[in-house]
C-alpha cells in the first residue's frame, strides 16, 4: 500500500505526478485574482467618477450667484453652498448637514440676520411645503442688502431654498419707477400742450393736461381718435397739413405760429412738430408741442404801443413823431410837396402844477390832448414831453393849411378849463416851420419850429409865429455857442469866482462858487446865457462835476474852515448818481462834509418830486448842508419846506433890492425871516448892495447876507486875506459898514 499523508491523500499525487494539479490550482487562482482586480478597478473608477461628479457639483453650487440650501422632510439641512454662508456671515461649524432649520435660524438671530420666531417660522414653512406650496419672502441682511428667499418643495419631501441678493435689481426698479413717476408728472404738468400720435394712422396715444385745458376736450375723448374726430374742420385741416408736411420731411422740425379757436376764445399758439422714427427708420410717432403765446403777444403789442405812445394822454410820443416826420419828409421829397410842423406848449402851465399840484396838471394835459385831437382834422398829433405838443400837417397847401390848423387849435381853447373846480383859460403858443423852405432835414425843421415857438412866447401869450430867417441866424449862433461850450472845459476857458457870505455883524462865514466863461473870441459870456445852454444840451452834468471837484479841492486847502456853497442844476437830479458823485469828491479832496453847502431851486423838485427828495435825503445823510435858493419866487416854496428839512433859506435878491422903496417887498422879506425863525432855519439874504438894506435885515433878525456890499464875485486869490486863519479881538461892529476886512475886500 502506498504511503499516505496525514489527510489520507496519496503522496504521489503531490510529489511524483502533482504538477498538473498545481498548475491548475495556480490558474484558478490567477483567474480569481483577475476577477477581483477587475472588480477593484471598476469600483475605483466609479469612485473617481463619483468624486469628479461631486467636485463638479460642489463647484457649481459654490459658484452660484444665489445662496442655496436643501432640507429634508424633517427640516434638517442636507446641503448648502458657500454663497449662502457668505450672504449672512454664517459659521460652517454651525450650518452643516444635519443642522435643523430652527437651529440655523437661531444662529442667524445671533448674527442679526433674522428677527422672527425660529420655531414658528420652521413650523409654518414645513406645513406649507407639506401642502406643496412654494413660499416667497423678502429679508434684509445685516449690511442693509435685500434678499429674496424662495422655498420650493421637492418630491418625496423636503425642499430647496434659494436666497438671491436683489439689492441692485430693486434699486434699479425703484429708480425706474421714480423716473417713470417723474416723467409722468413732468408730462402732466408741462405748461405747454404735448400730444403724441401714431404716425401710421394719426390716432392720439398721449395727451397731457395742458392740451385738455386749452382745447376743452377730455383726453378720454382724444385718445385713439384722429384729428377730425376731435377738432372743428378748420383747425383739423390746419393740423393735418402740418402732419403731412412732417411725414414728407420726417427729419425736420416744423415750427408754426397760428391762431386757433378754443372754448375759451381765440388763442395764438407756437407749435413745434417732429416725427420720431422707429427701429426700421420709418416715422413711428408724431410729437406735437404747442405753447400758448397769446398773453405774450398781447404784452408785446402793449409794449410796442407804449414805446410809441404817451401813457398819460394816449397820444403818439416823441419816438412816433420822429418816425412820422421822417415818413412825411420822404413822401414830400418824392412828390415835390410841402408839409408843416407845428410846435405848441401851454402858457403858464407851471403855475397849475405849483398851485394845484401835479395831479391837477395831469388832468389839464389830458384835457388839452383831447381838445388838440378834436382840432387836428387829419393832422398827426403827438406829445413830445411835459406840456409840449406837435402837429405834422401834410394835407392842403402850405403855409395856409398850417395857419388854419393853428387857428382851429386856438379856437378850441376859447372856453375855460375846469381845474379842481377852478375855471382857468388855457392858452397855447404855437411855432410853425414849413418843409423844405424852413429846413431840409427833420432835425432842422423841428429845431426851427421850436425857435418859432420861442419867439411866439416872447411876443406874448397865445401867439402864433412862423419861422423867419432871422430866427435861423439866432439858432445857428446858439448852436455855435453850444458847440464851443462842449470843449470849454478841455481848453480851460471855464473859471470859478467866489462871492463872500457873511453874518450881519460882518464876520465872513463862507463863499458861494460861481462859474464864469471866458470865450477866446466872444470875451466873457454871461452865465445867464451859457448855463441855460448847458442845461438844454446836458453839458451841465460834466460842467457841474468839474465845478464841484474844483471847489471842494480849493476849499480843502483853506486855513480857515469856511463854508463853500455850490449850486446844483435840476438836470443833475435826472442823470447819473449825484449823491455818489458828491461822496466820491468829498473822499478825493478830503473836504469835511459839514463845510459843503449845496443850493437847489424849486426846479429840482418840480420835475420828479419823489426822486428829488430821495436824492436830497441821500445827500443830507453824507453830512452836507442843503439850502433852498431863490426862496419866495415860486408858488410851492412853502410846501417844499414842509416836505424836506432844508438847512438854510436864501431870500431872492428881487425882494431885497426893493425893501427900501417897496412895502410889499419889505413885508415879504420880513415874513420869510419870521417864518424861518419859527422853523429854526438860518436865513441868507441875496443881493445886499446898500447899508440901508443891511440895516433893515439886521433889524428883522436876518442871519447872513450876500451881495456887492459884502463883496463881488472874484477869483479866490483876491480874497486871500479872508482865508488866513487868525483870531480877532475887537469890538463887535454895529453895522457891516464899519471898517472890517470884509468891507475892505468889497471895495477892491
Amino acid at each position: 500500500m502506498a504511503a499516505a499523508d496525514m489527510h489520507g491523500i496519496p503522496i504521489w499525487l503531490t510529489v511524483g505526478h502533482g504538477w498538473p494539479l498545481a498548475a491548475l490550482t495556480g490558474f484558478a487562482c490567477l483567474l480569481a485574482g483577475l476577477g477581483l482586480a477587475q472588480v477593484l478597478l471598476r469600483r475605483r473608477g466609479e469612485a473617481r467618477a463619483e468624486r469628479a461628479h461631486n467636485l463638479l457639483l460642489d463647484t457649481a453650487l459654490n459658484n452660484m450667484s444665489q445662496g442655496l440650501c436643501m432640507f429634508d422632510a424633517a427640516a434638517r439641512l442636507v446641503v448648502c453652498n458657500r454663497r449662502y454662508l457668505d450672504m449672512y456671515g454664517l459659521s460652517a461649524d454651525v450650518v452643516k448637514p444635519g443642522c435643523l432649520l430652527r437651529d440655523l435660524l437661531r444662529h442667524r438671530i445671533d448674527l442679526g440676520n433674522f428677527s422672527g420666531d425660529p420655531d414658528r417660522y420652521s413650523a409654518d414653512l414645513q406645513q406649507a411645503i407639506a401642502r406643496g406650496q412654494t413660499t416667497k419672502t423678502m429679508v434684509e441682511s445685516r449690511d442693509g442688502r435685500l434678499v429674496a428667499v424662495v422655498n420650493q418643495p421637492m418630491q418625496g419631501g423636503g425642499w430647496v431654498a434659494t436666497h438671491e441678493d436683489i439689492t441692485e435689481l430693486r434699486r434699479a426698479e425703484m429708480e425706474r419707477d421714480r423716473n417713470r413717476t417723474f416723467l409722468d408728472t413732468l408730462f402732466e404738468h408741462m405748461p405747454i400742450t404735448v400730444t403724441v400720435k401714431d404716425a401710421r394712422d394719426g390716432r392720439y396715444i398721449l395727451v397731457n393736461r395742458a392740451a385738455e385745458a386749452l382745447f376743452g376736450v377730455p383726453r378720454e375723448q382724444m385718445l385713439g381718435k384722429r384729428i377730425h374726430d376731435v377738432y372743428p374742420k378748420a383747425e383739423a385741416d390746419f393740423f393735418t397739413a402740418r402732419d403731412r408736411e412732417i411725414m414728407q420731411a420726417p427729419d425736420r422740425l416744423v415750427v408754426t405760429e397760428h391762431a386757433v379757436n378754443t372754448p375759451h376764445g381765440t388763442h395764438i399758439l407756437m407749435s413745434k412738430k417732429l416725427a420720431i422714427r422707429g427701429e426700421n427708420g420709418e416715422p413711428q410717432y408724431l410729437l406735437g408741442l404747442s405753447e400758448d403765446i397769446t398773453e405774450r403777444k398781447r404784452a408785446e403789442e402793449r409794449i410796442d404801443y407804449l414805446a410809441h405812445h404817451d401813457p398819460l394822454t394816449d397820444l403818439p410820443n416823441r419816438a412816433a413823431f420822429n418816425g412820422q416826420l421822417s415818413f412825411a419828409r420822404e413822401r414830400a421829397l418824392a412828390a415835390d410837396g410841402m408839409f408843416a410842423v407845428l410846435c405848441l406848449d401851454i402858457d403858464r402851465f407851471k403855475e397849475v402844477n405849483d398851485v394845484f399840484g401835479h395831479s391837477a396838471g395831469d388832468a389839464v394835459l389830458r384835457d388839452v390832448a383831447k381838445k388838440l385831437a378834436g382840432a387836428a382834422d387829419g393832422a398827426f398829433l403827438a406829445r413830445l414831453g411835459a406840456d409840449e405838443f406837435a402837429f405834422i400837417s401834410s394835407e392842403g397847401a402850405q403855409p395856409a393849411a398850417a395857419a388854419a390848423l393853428a387857428q382851429r387849435v386856438q379856437s378850441a381853447f376859447a372856453a375855460e378849463l375846469d381845474v379842481e373846480g377852478y375855471r382857468r383859460r388855457a392858452e397855447l403858443s404855437i411855432g410853425i416851420a414849413i418843409f423844405p423852405t424852413d429846413g431840409a432835414d427833420s432835425a432842422a425843421l423841428l429845431a426851427n419850429a421850436g425857435a418859432a415857438l420861442d419867439r411866439a412866447k416872447e411876443e406874448g401869450r397865445g401867439a402864433i409865429h412862423f419861422f423867419a430867417a432871422t430866427m435861423d441866424l439866432e439858432l445857428r449862433e446858439r448852436r455855435a455857442l453850444q458847440q464851443d461850450l462842449q470843449s470849454a472845459i478841455a481848453r480851460n476857458e471855464l473859471a470859478l469866482h467866489y462871492q463872500p457870505q457873511a453874518r450881519v455883524d460882518g464876520e465872513i462865514v463862507g463863499f458861494e462858487a460861481l462859474a464864469r466863461w471866458q470865450h477866446p473870441t466872444r470875451g466873457m459870456v454871461s452865465p445867464g446865457i451859457f448855463i441855460p445852454l448847458a442845461e438844454e444840451s446836458g453839458l451841465i452834468v460834466p460842467i457841474s462835476e468839474w465845478i464841484l471837484r474844483t471847489v471842494c479841492r480849493e476849499a480843502a486847502s483853506w486855513p480857515r474852515n469856511l463854508q463853500i456853497a455850490v449850486n446844483l442844476s435840476p438836470v443833475q437830479f435826472r442823470h447819473g448818481d449825484l449823491a455818489g458823485l458828491v461822496h466820491m469828491v468829498l473822499l478825493e479832496t478830503g473836504l469835511s462834509p459839514d463845510r459843503l453847502e449845496l443850493e437847489v431851486t424849486e426846479g429840482v423838485l418840480i420835475d420828479d418830486f419823489s426822486r428829488a427828495v430821495s436824492i436830497l435825503r441821500r445827500l443830507k445823510s453824507l453830512g452836507v448842508r442843503i439850502a433852498m435858493d431863490d426862496f419866495g419866487t415860486a408858488y410851492s416854496s412853502l410846501s417844499y419846506l414842509q416836505s424836506f428839512p432844508f438847512d438854510k433859506i436864501k431870500i431872492d435878491q428881487a425882494f431885497i433890492s426893493n425893501v427900501e422903496r417897496n412895502r410889499q417887498s419889505a413885508a415879504i422879506a420880513r415874513a420869510v425871516i419870521a417864518l424861518a425863525r419859527v422853523l429854526n432855519l438860518p436865513v441868507l439874504a441875496e443881493g445886499v448892495e446898500t447899508k440901508e438894506q443891511l440895516a433893515f435885515l439886521a433889524r428883522e433878525g436876518c442871519d447872513e447876507v450876500q451881495g456887492y456890499l459884502i463883496g463881488r464875485p472874484r477869483p479866490i486869490a483876491e480874497y486871500s486875506s479872508l482865508l488866513t486863519r487868525r483870531t480877532r479881538t475887537r469890538k463887535k461892529p454895529t453895522t457891516i459898514a464899519d471898517e472890517t476886512p470884509l468891507t475892505r475886500a468889497g471895495r477892491r
